[in-house]
């Protein structure tokens, strides 16, 4: 039996989506105060050299922020984090020092001219490279120069457990834990069964076998 759908216009409902707190600090005075945005149009555009993209409104008190600078740190969220991600979200750096009403820490990057959430449980140093007005909001296109890392992501092997961050994501409004086992990785879909039992925990017997090819659903 064929699913149906039922249309509900154009809109932006790419879900689940990353949810990331953008710490930004401007040059200009009424603007170099250490700020924290939320984000939720964030992606990565480009693996070498790494890039991610980011949307914002002009309006919003970051965007002059990261104009004025052009560099800005991408913290990953933690469920820790949730609500005051949200605070970010909707309150504005013109009004309120975040970081004081959050109770959050900027933390300085050596090197690196804008601050960090000490909090997040790792962060990507973006550099803008381009931006590019589209409508409601601008896209910045940015070079990732460094990604730092919590230790606690890492086991005595120093093999990295992003499970341990325990991630959210924003889908349609809400925001949304990410399981802290995941359903499959890259390639697991060909993987032997020794190794879908080592990393997923599923025994050799449960691997499934590749989809079957088929005719395009309308």
């Amino acid at each position: 039996m064929s699913n149906t759908f039922r249309a509900i216009g154009p809109t932006t409902f790419l879900s689940p989506i990353p949810a990331v707190m953008l710490s930004c600090r401007g040059t200009e005075p009424g603007f170099d105060r250490d700020n924290l945005i939320t984000i939720a149009w964030a992606g990565v555009i480009n693996s070498d050299p790494p890039m991610i993209s980011v949307s914002i409104r002009p309006e919003r008190h970051s965007y002059s922020q990261i104009v004025q600078s052009g560099v800005f740190c991408l913290n990953l969220i933690g469920r820790s984090l949730c609500r005051a991600t949200d605070y970010c979200g909707v309150k504005s750096g013109r009004d309120v020092d975040k970081f004081k009403e959050t109770g959050l820490h900027a933390r300085e990057v050596e090197g690196f001219p804008a601050p960090a959430l000490d909090e997040a449980p790792a962060f990507l140093c973006c550099r803008v490279r381009q931006r590019i007005p589209l409508g409601s909001h601008d896209v910045f296109l940015c070079a990732v120069e460094q990604v730092y890392v919590s230790e606690t992501l890492f086991d005595e092997n120093g093999g990295l457990h992003l499970d341990r961050a325990d991630l959210i994501a924003y889908a349609h409004g809400e925001y949304h834990p990410i399981r802290p086992r995941p359903e499959g990785f890259f390639g697991y879909s060909v993987a032997r069964p020794e190794v879908l039992e080592r990393r997923l925990g599923k025994p050799a017997s449960a691997a499934k076998a590749p989809p079957k090819k088929g005719g395009k659903r309308k």
